[in-house]
């Protein structure tokens, strides 16, 4: 069959020829385009797995002397060993008395709980703007930080550490509070302290073990050691109004653990003295650990009608 040159098809054909001509030239160009920085983002990742080998240790100042990426898998290496290691060592009370989420919210707030001994006049839980802000802040950390013992001079107490320690109880989650202390208040030192009071988990028979793991795993990855009933910042909780009834309780009794809300029952404590930058890194890590951190949480809503007193404002 004879092939019939370009130039003698018809004038409309010709013009559509040419315009597939244009399209085919048009659409390589932006394969081209469109395939070579994908080549180049390929090959500079694939040289980049093979040159850069992860730290074996799990030593953070080694890793940052080898290199800044490395420095981020070695925490990721270290946060994921601890994880690894949390068969549920630790475990909460079900069966017991403990308030309502939003029964704590109220009395924050200065309103009466639904729940029945949730709150006490004895016990301060109403909290200031920024007692609010730490607060909140701690809901969605996983742990609290304070100055110093959060005492609050108009109230004799510390309102903060009241609230926070009955929102874990009605969660089932220990309490972790970062005291930051103030150095010249502190002997010239300047080092925080680091406190978790396994008491909200209501297994009195279980503290021992619980913290003793919990110390041996921070020690074996921070290479501080903790102490059980240390020098953690106290508040003076003695109250003229205070009923006997609402005195703290014995440990030993195992109904009290049962029955009894947070505020009567006498904290288990455990602290490490660290650096500041330490005890946020070691709050995170606890905060993993037993699962303290509300990922739902975005801020308390205040309820309609409620008034800060004069003297809440600040501090």
């Amino acid at each position: 069959a004879s092939h019939t040159p370009l130039s003698t098809l018809p004038p409309r054909l010709d013009e559509t020829m040419t315009t597939v001509n244009y399209l085919m030239g048009f659409a390589l160009l932006v394969n081209i385009a469109m395939v070579r920085p994908f080549q180049f983002i390929y090959t500079t990742s694939h040289m980049c797995r093979h040159s850069i080998k992860l730290p074996t240790t799990t030593d953070a100042s080694s890793a940052f002397h080898s290199s800044p990426s490395a420095l981020l898998s070695t925490k990721d290496m270290t946060s994921n060993a601890i994880e690894s290691t949390n068969a549920k060592f630790w475990s909460a009370r079900h069966d017991c008395w403990r308030p309502d989420v939003r029964d704590v919210e109220k009395i924050s707030f200065g309103l009466p709980a639904k729940k029945k001994c949730t709150g006490s006049r004895g016990v301060p839980h109403r909290l200031n703007e920024d007692e609010r802000r730490s607060f909140d802040q701690a809901r969605r950390k996983g742990f609290l930080e304070v100055q110093g013992s959060a005492w609050r001079s108009q109230r004799r107490d510390a309102p903060l550490m009241n609230t926070y320690r009955s929102l874990s109880d009605a969660r089932g989650r220990p309490v972790i509070v970062l005291h930051k202390l103030d150095p010249n208040a502190n002997g010239g030192v300047a080092e925080d302290m680091l406190v978790v009071d396994l008491s909200p988990l209501r297994f009195p028979e279980e503290f021992d073990a619980v913290s003793q793991k919990m110390k041996d795993m921070l020690i074996k990855e921070f290479g501080v050691e903790g102490q059980l009933d240390s020098e953690e910042p106290q508040a003076n909780t003695t109250d003229d109004d205070e009923d006997e009834e609402e005195a703290v309780l014995d440990m030993n009794t195992d109904s009290s653990w049962e029955s009894r809300p947070i505020y009567q029952l006498p904290p288990y404590s455990i602290s490490w003295r660290v650096s500041r930058q330490q005890g946020k890194e070691m709050g995170k890590v606890l905060a993993n650990l037993f699962e303290t951190v509300d990922a739902n949480f975005a801020a308390t809503k205040k309820p309609k009608g409620v008034k800060p007193r004069p003297h809440e404002l600040r501090l």
